[in-house]
């Protein structure tokens, strides 16, 4: 019982909360997967109602899981289309995987139009919808995993509910068999089951990437947002013909707190002073921990504007000493900065933390406690 209301208590957490950048970017290469897949599935669907026919199936059936198979065909080439471009269609992961559930209902209700046991006993068609929900777990989503789930599960109800209320007699034919109320409803159930797995499955995946990508001391991302996250938001601001700049932060004579105070007050004191930095940071400019005391902001904005930007920072710190316990003396902390700019520093992520670097280490040359964008 413990088990299963944690696993609950996991998923709403996963829909309150939005994912990782780093899962959606994963997430994102797995939609294109997805997109590739999915045309090779249905071109593979065609196959079958073509055998269906040869192997003495009805034109009906033959023809319904043709149609179906060719507008899923269709439909996979757009996909594949908007995924080559998915920042600009944030919604796409949630349309494609209701699309795909949704597909497969209307392949059961034309199937159901000429034989009403065929809507809802063809194995099958029935089949594809797990294989809709499973294959949201590429796509690293929770959210997009219980709407697919909640879809299928919606849909085949509905539709199950509808034939089996269409007369007195029961539902039966010599192809399908009986219609029976426990059959349908196990098969509910084992759409709840794989719905409710795949989304822990793709919960503990985001809580995974969120860990092995957040320092434990500080809560902030590390380097691995760095070397995944970064690059992207380079490749973004080009794309959007935009200016991004960073800056590298180093707190200032950081190891004397360490060795007057010990290395517990130091931790507190590092967490202080990133508090008090985020207190004045939007969720646009985020602040990565690179190394001990050394930090790395970026943010959307010209190498000018972000200047002013770490300037007021740097004061704000200033103005808000560290009290190592209620009655010791304020300590003030402060750090020294470098900043480059993409394009006109560098356009990749080394040839911009080199840039900022050596400003930092111009910074410090100077007497610390300064920002330097220019040398």
């Amino acid at each position: 019982m413990i088990t299963v209301k944690q696993s609950l208590d996991d998923l709403s957490r996963g829909l309150r909360e939005r994912p990782d950048e780093i899962m959606l970017e994963i997430g994102a290469g797995g939609e294109l997967l997805i997109a590739r897949i999915r045309i090779g599935a249905t071109l593979l669907l065609l196959l079958l109602p073509i055998a269906n026919l040869l192997l003495g199936g009805s034109y009906y059936e033959s023809f319904s899981g043709a149609l179906g198979a060719f507008g899923a065909f269709l439909l996979s080439l757009l996909w594949l289309r908007l995924a080559k471009h998915h920042r600009l269609y944030r919604w796409l992961p949630f349309v494609s995987a209701a699309c795909d559930v949704s597909m497969v209902s209307a392949v059961l209700c034309t199937l159901a139009l000429n034989n009403p046991s065929a809507g809802l006993n063809s194995v099958v068609v029935w089949c594809c919808y797990p294989l809709a929900i499973i294959s949201t777990s590429l796509r690293n989503d929770v959210r997009v995993c219980l709407l697919a789930g909640g879809l299928a599960i919606v849909q085949f109800s509905l539709l199950s509910i509808f034939i089996m209320h269409q007369g007195s007699s029961p539902v039966a034919s010599v192809d399908y068999g009986t219609v029976s109320v426990s059959n349908q409803v196990q098969r509910i159930v084992i759409l709840i089951a794989i719905s409710m797995l795949t989304a822990v499955v793709v919960y503990r995946m985001q809580l995974l990437v969120q860990l092995s990508g957040t320092d434990g001391l500080t809560g902030l991302p590390n380097r691995l947002y760095l070397n995944h996250r970064v690059p992207h938001l380079l490749q973004q601001a080009k794309l959007e013909n935009a200016t991004l700049s960073i800056a590298i932060i180093d707190m200032d004579l950081f190891k004397r707190i360490n060795d007057d105070l010990g290395h517990i007050i130091g931790d507190r004191a590092l967490r202080h002073a990133v508090q008090i930095l985020r207190e004045q940071l939007n969720a646009e400019e985020p602040l990565i921990r690179i190394g001990g005391e050394e930090f790395l902001l970026v943010m959307r904005m010209p190498i000018g504007s972000a200047w002013e930007r770490i300037e007021f920072l740097r004061k704000h710190l200033n103005a808000n000493p560290f009290l190592s316990h209620r009655d010791a003396a304020p300590r003030t902390m402060s750090f020294s900065a470098g900043l480059a700019c993409c394009p006109h520093d560098a356009s990749d992520i080394s040839g911009l933390l080199k840039h900022a670097d050596r400003r930092l280490q111009a910074a410090k040359l100077q007497g610390r406690n300064r920002v330097i964008a220019r040398e």
